[in-house]
């Protein structure tokens, strides 16, 4: 059996399948106009719209539709109440009408959950879906701290840290701007910060798991503007962000301690990241399945047909 699965971010378009072992996905970045920070949500809807029959045309030229089990879509940012984005109408509505037309089941899931899954998954440790674990979701939307447990087949997921105002991705996107790189920053600015050796760094107030960023987007800007160089602001900026995440970990695992902490979303494929958070069990997403993706949603909607759930990973 194959599952497939659907994401329409406000960042990418991706379709992906799932055979309980490996899955394939394809994936495209939205057009972003040189020196703007992300699309409305209608011109990301329309852009999806376009994009979703070239990627599902590339996934499903080498499939067999009577070998399609089930399929499933990301339809909200988050699992909770309130939690809307138009952008996830365009994957729900193709998602829906594919699923009528092979009368296949149907299954729907946030998109958070979608990364969390994608990380277990490409990192092999899929048993984690069965106990109890930390999870960082660090994008461009998104910088939170969650206590996640199982779920129904699923998980769970709670914010119990994380930034009160910008997110990780929000922060790097506009210090990519001030240093003259394209939207999305986050693989220019991992480049960047390779090639300096600088150990400055601003140490943002962490308390309760928790912190802000808008003090480090005026304190990064303040550090370019007395260098002037590009290469040391991205590593100061990136370096800034991992301090605050490992301290907001560190506090977070002396109310759960030795619980594993999983990190997805595209700020955690992020090289300097990737190196730094150490002293604690760490579980990284394949940097590819890091950004926003369908195989989460594919490997989700597989543990929801019989059986699965209940095999070894």
């Amino acid at each position: 059996m194959i599952t497939l699965g659907f994401d329409t971010s406000n960042y990418t378009t991706s379709v992906a399948c799932f055979d309980g072992t490996q899955g394939h996905n394809c994936s495209r970045l939205l057009d972003v106009k040189p020196g703007q920070l992300g699309l409305r949500q209608s011109d990301a809807l329309f852009s999806h719209i376009k994009r979703l029959p070239e990627l599902a045309d590339r996934l499903f030229v080498h499939l067999d539709p009577s070998e399609v089990g089930a399929i499933g879509v990301s339809t909200r940012p988050r699992a909770v109440e309130g939690s809307y984005m138009p952008c996830f109408l365009a994957g729900e509505s193709q998602a829906a009408v594919l699923a009528g037309a092979l009368h296949r089941p149907l299954y729907r899931f946030s998109h958070q959950q979608g990364h969390i899954a994608a990380a277990l998954w490409s990192a092999k440790r899929l048993e984690l879906m069965k106990r109890p674990f930390l999870a960082w979701h660090l994008s461009g939307g998104t910088t939170e701290l969650l206590l996640v447990t199982p779920a129904h087949r699923n998980v769970d997921a709670r914010i119990i840290g994380g930034t009160t105002d910008l997110s990780a991705g929000q922060l790097i996107d506009r210090t990519g701007i001030l240093l003259g790189t394209a939207f999305p920053a986050g693989k220019a600015l991992d480049q960047m910060a390779q090639r300096s050796s600088s150990r400055d760094c601003f140490s943002v107030r962490v308390q309760d798991c928790r912190f802000s960023f808008s003090g480090l987007q005026n304190k990064t800007e303040a550090y370019f503007a007395q260098t002037g160089d590009a290469d040391a602001t991205a590593r100061y900026a990136l370096l800034s962000v991992i301090s605050a995440v490992r301290r907001a970990t560190l506090q977070a695992l002396s109310q759960y301690p030795a619980y594993p902490v999983v990190f997805s979303g595209g700020v955690a494929s992020n090289s300097l990241l990737r190196s730094r958070l150490t002293g604690f069990e760490t579980v990284f997403a394949q940097p590819e399945f890091s950004t926003d993706n369908a195989m989460g949603i594919a490997v989700l909607t597989f543990l929801q047909e019989d059986g699965a759930w209940n095999r070894e990973f």
